[in-house]
């Protein structure tokens, strides 16, 4: 397996291909994508230990749906099995992106005690009837520890993006596949440049169309009513776009694409 730098225009065929996937089977990759995050409240409502966990799957998570989207792509139905495709190879290959998902889980938690030394403030206390006000906004996504918190994920970013495909389907150790993952996206950054920028825009079209919508339905009580499932569709739509990423920046040797494997089956 190697790398395979593709042209800075991919990333825009990137998110064209996550959108045509997601909508080829809608309702299987929304529902996919909303029992992980059903999985992640359930956790969280645990204490101390239960964000750990929900954040250690997140790597496993992001195989199931990758998976998904590949059966989406060539024109199978994604079934539910398929989010803990992970595990179902048993405990020998389990066992590295479990090990891959407790660094995600202990690095994440390290930037955020970093990003509350930088600017711990008060958080202001939310009730059904607290009016969010713009500045409310503007101090809580663009105070110190924020911008802090986003300018030290970039590089973690980068180096667990393709790290659970490279894990679970090449038997790539999971140090060795942060390194590798990396590597890749700063061979690609400009495609990957341009995949944000494209979610980016796709994003804010999304809450202009809702502000729309809502305005024509209600105003601020139906944007509230609306708000949360469209922003869970955008990015459940987000997530099918991940597979192609990884697809198209790592080839085998004999130039194949790299996640051409069934998934589950053994790496090696």
């Amino acid at each position: 397996m190697r790398l395979h730098p593709v042209p800075a225009s991919q990333g825009f065929g990137w998110v064209k291909l996550g959108a045509r996937t997601f909508f080829r089977q809608p309702l299987a990759m929304a529902g996919l994508f909303f029992m992980f995050m059903a999985v992640v409240s359930v956790l969280s409502v645990v204490p101390v230990f239960g964000s750990l966990l929900a954040i250690a799957l997140v790597p496993s998570a992001t195989v199931g749906l990758m998976a998904a989207s590949r059966e989406a792509h060539e024109g199978r139905f994604p079934m539910p099995v398929l989010l803990v495709t992970a595990f179902r190879g048993g405990f020998n290959q389990a066992r590295p992106m479990l090990v891959l998902g407790a660094i995600y889980a202990v690095v994440l938690t390290a930037l955020v005690g970093l990003a509350s030394l930088a600017g711990p403030g008060e958080a202001p206390v939310l009730t059904p009837d607290t009016e969010i006000t713009p500045e409310m906004l503007r101090q809580a996504m663009f105070g110190p520890g924020m911008l802090l918190m986003m300018l030290l994920y970039i590089p973690v970013l980068m180096a667990f993006w393709h790290a659970p495909a490279l894990v679970h389907w090449h038997g790539v150790a999971p140090v060795k596949s942060l390194f590798f993952s990396a590597l890749a996206c700063w061979r690609n950054k400009g495609a990957m440049l341009a995949y944000g920028l494209g979610w980016l825009a796709v994003f804010l079209l999304g809450s202009v169309v809702i502000s729309f919508v809502a305005a024509l339905f209600g105003g601020a009580q139906a944007m509230g009513f609306m708000l949360y499932p469209a922003v869970l569709l955008m990015a459940a739509m987000f997530h099918t776009s991940v597979y192609f990423t990884f697809r198209d920046s790592f080839i085998d040797h004999d130039g194949s694409a790299a996640a051409a494997r069934p998934a589950g089956s053994d790496p090696t």
